[in-house]
């Protein structure tokens, strides 16, 4: 019988940790994204709570509410006490209940993601877009937003998915195609102008591997497979594939060379992670304001050569892979502990 030392130390026990979103899995990623990579570093018990709010509420300023909690249906997460050590929310619909959860529990640390649109001082921590050009003592930009990808991730879907994407031929390029929002629109001109870059490059001997994302609309998929008719190519249907669910990471993992549709941060950043060659697909402009977010967005990536325009072909180069999660998990865990410490 193997017996323990009992002069060993004993595991540090779990903190709570709760993410708080409205449940969308573009805001809901980025907030587990980051929990995710904090558990790696300090041993976390995670648990999701999705809110739903009561009408009228849901569709009313935050500073009519008055007291939030009273303000949650019970089709969703209530919030009730005991409250975690650590709660890390993003999305607008989470902003007053990170504010209040203070009150009810001094002890919490607090981590909103994104622009809280909201006095900094009420969190402990706010994690908002470089692009934001938001300051503060407890302010940590990072560029692009948090996500649950990872490098180690990657590779193992990687290993996966090969098989059956073997007969593509090389440069193999991942193609990660969005869709409108209130920045930038798909035209039909503009749909035809992707399908056919597409086209060119496999014409000319590039292993096309595509998935979309929830946004991306059937007309622009309809141009892309009547593009690529007879070429070589994969484009996902949303049905499994090599054992995985969703082949969005192991596309990553195996692309040499990654195309991405301008509208979408989140996949931006996600392709960065790969150290692989990004370059984006314009689109047609719907808002200038928020365009220029964007700029700002891509101008950070020009900076550490991780990102540019597509233009006539696919070009070769090398940088750092960009792990921002990474570095806010960090920030998060010196912040914990320091407040630890000062208990």
């Amino acid at each position: 019988m193997i017996q323990s030392d009992s002069s060993d130390p004993a595991p540090a026990p779990k903190r709570e940790c709760w993410v708080v979103t409205d449940g969308r899995a573009g805001i809901e990623n980025q907030a587990l994204g980051l929990a995710e990579a904090i558990a790696r570093r300090l041993p976390l018990h995670l648990t999701v709570k999705r809110i739903v709010l009561k009408a009228p509420w849901r569709s009313l300023p935050r500073q009519v509410w008055g007291e939030p909690f009273s303000k949650l249906s019970s089709e969703g997460a209530l919030l009730r006490p005991p409250y975690p050590d650590l709660w890390i929310a993003c999305g607008r619909a989470s902003v007053p209940f990170t504010m209040a959860v203070k009150d009810r529990s001094p002890s919490t640390f607090t981590v909103q993601l994104q622009n809280p649109r909201a006095p900094l001082a009420a969190f402990d921590l706010v994690v908002p877009p470089t692009h934001d050009g938001l300051a503060g003592a407890n302010v940590f930009p990072i560029v692009g937003s948090p996500g649950r990808a990872t490098r180690e991730k990657m590779q193992a879907d990687a290993a996966l998915l090969a098989p059956s994407l073997a007969h593509l031929p090389s440069p193999r390029v991942g193609v990660l195609i969005g869709g409108p929002n209130k920045v930038y629109r798909f035209s039909k001109s503009r749909r035809a102008k992707i399908a056919m870059t597409l086209r060119e490059l496999a014409d000319n001997g590039a292993g096309l591997m595509i998935t979309p994302s929830r946004r991306t609309e059937p007309e622009t998929l309809r141009a892309i497979a009547e593009a690529l008719e007879g070429r070589p190519h994969f484009l996902w249907d949303g049905a499994p594939l090599g054992g995985l669910d969703n082949p969005y990471f192991g596309i990553l993992g195996l692309a040499e060379h990654i195309l991405v549709t301008a509208d979408s941060v989140n996949m931006t950043t996600e392709a960065a992670l790969t150290g692989r060659p990004v370059q984006m697909l314009a689109l047609d402009t719907a808002n200038a304001v928020g365009a220029e977010k964007f700029a700002r967005f891509r101008k950070d990536l020009r900076k550490r050569r991780v990102a540019r325009f597509f233009t006539d072909r696919l070009r070769r180069w090398s940088y750092e892979p960009l792990d921002e999660t990474a570095r806010a998990a960090e920030e998060v865990v010196r912040r914990l502990n320091a407040q630890r410490d000062a208990q």
